[in-house]
């Protein structure tokens, strides 16, 4: 008896494993094939690949505009034409409001702006949305340009004083040191130097964050492709995650601290205090106070808070460091865009008294060149996704997703596509150019697109810009050999295997 009932059950399993690996050819679509029960991220599973590089993977491997993939157990559209995509992102939003990851109501740590649903999202996305005009980004430079002034000393102490002395330095540590810094400044208004203290908090809690583990890579995979999975690991444990905790403790503390003392500080941060006590940030960039309200009359709650101050620690400390270590390797590379980016900075600085402002660094045109460039090849979030809201029909392929479908974007298989870029793999800031673009427009997104585009894109490109400038204007970078950067095989973000090494000397 119990043979046969085990024989039931498994024959049953093998039937509903089919069934789910066999749907989109039931619903009209071609699909990849795929194993359980990682589906068609089994690469991952390996160790051979992060899922930002398997999911281009799957891009690479067909042609056509829409194909079936299985996340995990979970059937998905991967959409590889553009327009298709632009449409989803933009005309078509209503559609394709929500991202489709991980967000409890439960865990109001999840709940942030990146994460939210529907109304709940646009009226934040909305309260937000001050905090990052070009005039409170501009109120916060002083506060990166002194994390810049570090980095520039730092550089100094550790290269030696000859110039034809070359040091070989990961400059992926010292963006990343320069990032962590300027986010803990900017978004926090808390002073740390982590070119001095190496080993401080604030800059240690990301390697929680990007641990290389199994269990880092199925959660990181989980909440972005699954967030089903997510539900069945028990509460306990994510709410452990000391990265968790400390963004709670750290963002108490400052708006404790802040409310008590009626402490004013130019930084995100405040922002938050004044939407926590009011309901609203302040659109005029020059009143950053607030009157503290009453406990029962806050619209926002110290955890609320801390999921958005998280989610720009996460997002924004990768992004900036990687930005601006992959733009020194391809400079070091490439040496005609290299010397043509330095004459750029130096001219500009020169117009400007040799100083260093906010308006100078917007000037530097080519700049502007080659950070969109760097973007392209290194696009900081390598998948971006949605979950259909409503059934939507795409004319050109004659076919209709489904309400629920997840929706999988591989922004680096598009942005390294010769279809859309042509000759991919070269650094070419002149595509860019107004009259010379040789690209697809709408295959560009690397801040994403439409409503749900990246609010802090100004933030995050001037600090990145800021450091180059601080960087180049003071050192030389030389390439130790020529060759593609390897990523590594973890991470949400695209990790170079091995750091990224150059040679630095003194100008």
């Amino acid at each position: 008896m119990l043979t046969f009932l085990l024989v039931i059950f498994l024959t049953g399993l093998y039937f509903y494993i089919k069934s789910i690996y066999t749907y989109w050819p039931r619903n009209g679509f071609d699909d990849i094939d795929a194993t359980f029960p990682f589906g068609n991220l089994d690469s991952v599973r390996k160790g051979l690949k992060s899922f930002g590089c398997a999911i281009q993977d799957l891009y690479n491997a067909t042609s056509s505009p829409i194909v079936g993939i299985y996340l995990f157990f979970r059937p998905a559209l991967l959409i590889r034409d553009s327009e298709i995509v632009k449409n989803i992102f933009t005309k078509d939003f209503n559609n394709f409001h929500d991202r489709g990851i991980y967000v409890d109501e439960n865990d109001q740590l999840s709940e942030s702006l990146f994460a939210l649903e529907g109304t709940k999202w646009k009226a934040l996305r909305s309260k937000l949305a001050p905090s990052f005009s070009s005039g409170k980004i501009k109120g916060m430079f002083l506060a990166s340009e002194m994390v810049g002034k570090q980095m520039e000393i730092y550089l100094n102490s550790i290269i030696p004083d000859d110039k034809n002395e070359k040091k070989v330095i990961d400059v992926k540590d010292v963006t990343y040191r320069y990032a962590a810094d300027i986010i803990a400044s900017t978004i926090f208004g808390i002073e740390t130097n982590s070119f001095k203290d190496k080993t401080n908090e604030f800059f240690m809690i990301k390697d929680k964050i990007n641990e290389n583990t199994f269990f880092n890579k199925l959660l990181g995979m989980a909440l972005f492709l699954c967030p089903q999975i997510v539900k069945f690991i028990p509460k306990f444990i994510i709410n452990s995650n000391p990265a968790r905790k400390f963004m709670v403790k750290i963002v108490k503390e400052t708006i404790d601290f802040r409310e008590k003392n009626n402490f004013v500080r130019k930084d995100l941060m405040q922002s938050l205090i004044q939407l926590r006590n009011t309901g609203k940030i302040n659109i005029d960039d020059n009143i950053w106070d607030v009157e503290t309200a009453a406990e029962n009359l806050k619209s926002m709650t110290i955890e609320q808070c801390a999921a958005q101050a998280f989610l720009f620690y996460i997002a924004g400390l990768e992004t900036s460091a990687s930005t601006l270590a992959f733009l020194l390797y391809e400079l070091a590379q490439n040496e005609e865009i290299y010397l043509k980016l330095e004459k750029n900075i130096n001219e500009t600085l020169e117009k400007h008294n040799g100083q260093i402002t906010y308006d100078s660094i917007q000037e530097m045109s080519y700049l502007e060149l080659c950070i969109n460039e760097t973007m392209r090849k290194y696009p900081g979030l390598p998948v971006l996704n949605r979950i259909c809201t409503e059934d939507y029909k795409i004319e050109t392929e004659n076919v209709i997703i489904k309400k629920g479908t997840p929706i999988i974007i591989s922004l680096l298989g598009m942005h390294r596509d010769e279809t859309y870029f042509p000759e991919p793999l070269k650094f070419l800031p002149e595509r860019f150019l107004e009259d010379q673009k040789n690209y697809n427009e709408s295959a560009y997104m690397p801040f994403g697109d439409g409503p749900r585009h990246c609010i802090a894109i100004r933030l995050g490109k001037i600090n990145v810009k800021l450091g180059a400038v601080m960087i180049l204007r003071k050192f030389n970078i030389e390439a130790i050999e020529k060759k593609e950067i390897e990523f590594d095989n973890y991470s949400v973000a695209l990790m170079p295997k091995g750091g990224i090494n150059l040679k630095l000397s003194k100008k």
